[in-house]
């Protein structure tokens, strides 16, 4: 066999071989980019689980404090409704 066969029989399988490692290598990587994706994607449903959470949580306290403050202002109009004194009757409602 010549040289020149020989090489020209290899070459399309070495190229062949060279293209399948770069492809494997290509995977490898993409395989680990997605998996660097995945966990960042369960990171971020993780954190957006715990603002929801939080969200929640503000707003039962605020409200909670809105019923306290309506409670407080129901108080002081009772209050201040017994110190006024007794209404006079008008004409109208004889």
């Amino acid at each position: 066999m010549k040289r020149g066969t020989s090489s020209a029989v290899f070459k399309p399988l070495l190229n062949f071989i060279q293209q399948a490692l770069f492809l494997q290598r290509d995977v490898r990587d993409l395989k680990e980019d997605v998996a660097r994706l995945e966990q960042g994607l369960h990171d971020t449903n993780e954190a957006v689980r715990q603002l929801a959470v939080e969200i929640q949580r503000i707003n039962e306290r605020e409200l909670q404090e809105r019923e306290k403050f309506m409670l407080r202002v129901e108080n002081v109009l009772l209050r201040y409704e017994r110190s006024l004194p007794p209404a006079k009757k008008s004409k109208k409602h004889k």
